[in-house]
This record gives C-alpha cells, sequence and structure tokens, in this order.
C-alpha cells in the first residue's frame, strides 16, 4: 500500500491510495483509489502496513492540542481508548493523581508534529519510504501566508525524529516520540508566483525518510 496523504485534487494512480478529509467533485475513486480520513486523528492503517507515504503540503495544516476541549486533552493521553502515561491510571472520572479529567498533571499534551511523525512511523513497514514537504517556517512567508497552516517546520526539526541523533537520544521518551527514521535527503526549493499586485515567493523543504524499525 502506498498513500498520498492530503491529496486535494494532487491525484495519483499506480498502487496509490489518494487521501484526504474532503471528497472532492474532480476525484474519481476509480481511476484514483481514495480513502477519507482526518489525520489529525490516530490513523486508519495498521501497523507496518504501508509501503510509502507522500505527503506534500498537509503536515503543517495538523495542528497541536489546544487544551480547550475535553475530547482532544483526552486524546492526548489515549483515555479513550483505556492507555496512559506510564506512572497514570485512570478512566472516565481522571487521572489517578491530580483526579483531573483532562490531567494537569500531564507532562506533555498531544503535539501535531509528533503525532504525524508517530503514525507515519508506525504504519510504514521496517525501510517503508515518508516523502513531506512543507514550508520552510525558517525561510519568508510560506508558513504564514495560509491562515490554515497550524504548526511550523523547519528542517532543522527532523533531528527530533532522526534515529540515533543527539536530539532524539535525549528528547524522544519524553517527548512522547516512538518515530524513528533514517534521514535521507533533504532538499529546498523557492516557489514564486502572483496574485494581482501580491507576489508571493515561497521557500520549501523535502525530506525522504526512511522507517527505522528492529
Amino acid at each position: 500500500m502506498k498513500l498520498n496523504l492530503g491529496c486535494s485534487t494532487d491525484l495519483r494512480s499506480g498502487g496509490w491510495t489518494n487521501v484526504d478529509i474532503h471528497l472532492g467533485k474532480e476525484q474519481d475513486p476509480v481511476k484514483f483509489p481514495f480513502q477519507q480520513a482526518d489525520l489529525s486523528l490516530p490513523w486508519p492503517w495498521p501497523d507496518s502496513s504501508v509501503d510509502e507515504i507522500y505527503a506534500a503540503d498537509i503536515f503543517e495544516h495538523i495542528g497541536d492540542c489546544s487544551h480547550q476541549w475535553r475530547q482532544i486533552c483526552e486524546r492526548c493521553w489515549g483515555a479513550l481508548d483505556g492507555r496512559w502515561p506510564p506512572g497514570r491510571r485512570g478512566g472516565a472520572s481522571g487521572c489517578a493523581l491530580c483526579g483531573s479529567m483532562p490531567c494537569v498533571c500531564a507532562k506533555r499534551h498531544w503535539s501535531g508534529r509528533i503525532h504525524v511523525m508517530n503514525e507515519s512511523w508506525r504504519v510504514l513497514k521496517p525501510g517503508g519510504l515518508l516523502t513531506m514537504e512543507c514550508p520552510d517556517a525558517a525561510k519568508g512567508a510560506g508558513q504564514w501566508q495560509d491562515c490554515t497552516h497550524t504548526t511550523p517546520w523547519t528542517p532543522n526539526g527532523l533531528q527530533y525524529f532522526a534515529d540515533g541523533s543527539p536530539a532524539h537520544n535525549r528528547f524522544a521518551a519524553a517527548h512522547g516520540t516512538t518515530a524513528r527514521f533514517k534521514v535521507l535527503a533533504v532538499s529546498e526549493r523557492k516557489y514564486t508566483e502572483t496574485a494581482g499586485a501580491v507576489l508571493c515567493e515561497v521557500w520549501k523543504f523535502r525530506a525522504i525518510l526512511e522507517a527505522v524499525k528492529l
């Protein structure tokens, strides 16, 4: 299986499953196999079932926990499916340590970046490839011009998901990062377009990562 995440109108054939939260009129599910999915939720594919993921202009749209809605904060810690962080036990009545729901003593809440990298790694087979492209938040206005962009990405941030890197070794456990990738390639490109009198220059980076699984 190969997944084209957040496909919108960029549809792929030849063994790809096109994935988006919306089913548009231009999508032909016969010619271009399509699956509707909300990528901000747990992904619907089994562990180690995917050969390749292509994710262009999608990960920056998946945001962090807002801490405002009970069901979202429950999702941070997996309370809805019975899983809790190490040392914590609870249920519908709340955390066993602080007695609150959502848990207010928890160190970390759900991060959009950690979520999509963990889920990408989980569903990929050992050696499976993730190709991702995002606006480079360190360069220009590309990250900030779209009102639906919620999380900033930079090439530097990949070190937190790179197996064996100092950042991964030091912070993965504390951050709840299960993803482990080998970064095969990183490239950058500037896109230029005009919208009337507005000149838009957008820097994007593309990374190819290989899932590391023992």
